[in-house]
């Protein structure tokens, strides 16, 4: 018996140096948080713009730090900032009220010009994949589809956004299992409860009783991501329509969605313009300055 337990132990330690060292190598931001950042954040992030000056701060913290620790490529397309942006704040909603949440089991994000298969092929009948978090070979890799990234947030309220879809699933995989059960944001005493919603809800999908996605009813896991997308894109009607799941989502996320207003200011910011940011003061003299 004594040969099988040697290496059993020997691996634990493994994986718990590396845990370690995993964690010395998170960067933390020790520069100022670009201007151009914040107007990005303002003219696209809706989220961002129903947050106090307070938890904007927080937020571009979350933002830049994320960026400073995790690659984002493009396969045969393009991306820019705002792109780049859109990925940090998909990571950064979900996990708002927990400002020392690190992503340690997520290293590169791949971006997509469109939809792929299960092979990342996207010239494939069978491309119907938007987002998807890696496995196997792919660990600590995220392949996301630029134009269902940028549609997600191209409306504040429409249910979807498939960023946060997958960066939901992402947690769920914290705890060492994707099987809809975040334990690492659930106390254990509400996850009895919480399965209990699961299959209440899920039944509904399938009796077409909800206006949950379908897709959500396929398993707990996908429900769980899906009910994430459903609570962060659109909680008013949640909390109207599912009050029991809105009141568990609230406590699972620690956020209040149905306080937030959540609106894009996508105008054209001129330097004689207000400052996206509402600080009050003209662009210029603001955001858009050179100090």
């Amino acid at each position: 018996m004594e040969y099988i337990i040697v290496p059993v132990v020997f691996i634990l330690i493994y994986l718990a140096i590396r845990a370690v060292w995993r964690k010395k190598k998170w960067h933390e931001p020790n520069t100022p948080f670009p201007s151009s950042w914040r107007v990005e954040l303002t003219q696209h992030i809706a989220f961002y713009n129903s947050l106090n000056p307070e938890e904007k701060k927080l937020f571009e913290y979350e933002v830049q730090e994320f960026l400073l620790n995790c690659k984002i490529t493009p396969v045969e397309t393009e991306i820019n900032l705002t792109d780049k942006l859109m990925v940090a704040s998909s990571a950064v909603i979900p996990i708002f009220a927990f400002p020392d949440w690190k992503y340690y089991n997520l290293q590169e994000v791949l971006v997509y010009e469109g939809n792929f298969d299960e092979g990342f092929q996207t010239e494939s009948t069978e491309n119907h994949i938007m987002g998807m978090v890696g496995t196997g070979y792919m660990e600590g890799k995220m392949i996301l589809s630029k134009t269902a990234l940028e549609k997600g947030f191209s409306n504040a309220s429409d249910k979807g956004n498939t960023a946060i879809h997958e960066f939901i699933h992402l947690i769920d995989k914290m705890d060492g299992a994707t099987d809809g059960i975040p334990e690492l944001l659930l106390d254990k005493q509400y996850i009895i409860p919480w399965l209990n919603i699961i299959h209440k809800e899920i039944d509904n999908i399938w009796e077409n009783k909800s206006d949950i996605n379908p897709y959500g009813g396929t398993s707990p896991t996908e429900f769980l991501a899906v009910a994430g997308e459903y609570f962060f894109e659109k909680a008013h009607l949640m909390e109207e329509k599912h009050p029991e799941l809105y009141k568990m989502m609230e406590m699972m996320f620690r956020q209040k969605m149905d306080k937030r207003k959540l609106q894009l200011k996508s105008a054209d910011v001129g330097r004689n313009a207000p400052c996206p940011c509402g600080s009050g003061k003209k662009y210029k003299y603001c955001c858009g300055g050179n100090g």
